[in-house]
C-alpha cells in the first residue's frame, strides 16, 4: 500500500509540474516590432561625403522607423507592416529594397512565401524555409518582458546577423525570413545595414486570429535566387556600396 501511495503521489506531482510547465509557454499570438534604420550611417560615410551629400543629410531625419507585426502559431507565421505607421519625413529617400516585406512561413511543410517590393517591381517568392547556421551565445537580455538568448548567423556569406530569441514562445519564427532557433526571435540587428528589429508588444490571440495567418498572393512569381540574380544584373553599375546594400536588403 505504501508503494502504491508513493507512486500515486509521484504521478500527481509530475502531472502538476508538467501542467505548470505547459502554462509557461506561449503557443499563439501577435508580436509588434519596431524596425529602425540609421539612414545617416547607411547612406552617408565621412570619406565619401560631397556637398550634395551634406545638403541631403541635413534635410533627412537620422532614423527611419516602421512598425511590423508577427502573427504566429506553432506551425505557421505571418510577418507584415502594421496599419499604423510613423510619419517618416522624406521616407522615400531612406526606403530600402524590401522595406514593406510580407513573409509567410509554413513550418509544417517547410515553405516560405514572401511578397517583396524591389524598386519598381513587386515579387511573390516561393522557397523552402532558410536553414540558417546559428551559433548560440551565452549573453541574455530582456525584450518585451521576456528573457531572450543571443545567437549569431550570416547572410550573403559575410553579413553578420545578431538575434535574441525567447524559449517562452513555442514558434521558431522571427522577423523577415529569419527562423530556426529554439524559440521566437524578439530582437534582431544587422550592423552593416544599420538596422534593428525589436519587439515592443506581445498579445495573446485565439483561433479567430490564427485563421488570418495566410500567405500573400500578389506579385511576379519567382524564387529568391532568381530575383537576386535579376537585381544584381540590373544594378551592377551602381557602385559597390549601393549595390551590396541593395542585395543585402533584398535578401531579408
Amino acid at each position: 500500500m505504501k508503494k502504491i501511495l508513493n507512486v500515486l503521489a509521484f504521478y500527481i506531482l509530475s502531472t502538476h509540474c508538467f501542467a505548470q510547465m505547459q502554462t509557461e509557454f506561449i503557443a499563439s499570438g501577435k508580436i509588434t516590432f519596431e524596425r529602425k534604420t540609421n539612414v545617416h550611417r547607411l547612406y552617408f560615410t565621412e570619406e565619401e561625403m560631397g556637398s550634395w551629400d551634406e545638403m541631403m543629410k541635413k534635410m533627412i531625419p537620422q532614423f527611419l522607423v516602421n512598425n511590423f507585426e508577427l502573427m504566429f502559431s506553432p506551425d505557421k507565421s505571418l510577418y507584415r507592416q502594421t496599419k499604423d505607421q510613423p510619419d517618416n519625413k522624406m521616407a522615400f529617400f531612406g526606403e530600402s529594397p524590401g522595406s514593406n516585406n510580407v513573409v509567410y512561413k509554413d513550418f509544417a511543410n517547410g515553405i516560405i512565401t514572401s511578397q517583396k517590393q524591389i524598386f519598381e517591381k513587386l515579387y511573390l517568392l516561393n522557397d523552402s524555409i532558410n536553414q540558417f547556421e546559428w551559433k548560440l551565445q551565452p549573453e541574455t537580455r530582456t525584450i518585451a518582458g521576456l528573457e531572450c538568448k543571443k545567437a549569431i548567423t550570416k547572410i550573403c556569406d559575410s553579413v553578420v546577423v545578431v538575434a535574441f530569441y525567447t524559449e517562452e514562445i513555442i514558434s521558431t519564427s522571427g522577423p523577415e525570413s529569419f527562423s530556426g532557433l529554439p524559440g521566437t526571435i524578439l530582437g534582431l540587428a544587422i550592423p552593416r545595414l544599420y538596422t534593428t528589429w525589436f519587439a515592443t508588444k506581445l498579445e495573446l490571440t485565439g483561433e479567430a486570429e490564427i485563421t488570418r495567418i495566410t500567405p500573400p498572393s500578389k506579385g511576379k512569381n519567382s524564387t529568391t535566387g532568381k530575383m537576386l540574380t535579376t537585381i544584381d544584373e540590373a544594378i551592377n553599375d551602381w557602385g559597390k556600396k549601393y549595390r551590396d546594400k541593395s542585395i543585402w536588403f533584398s535578401s531579408l
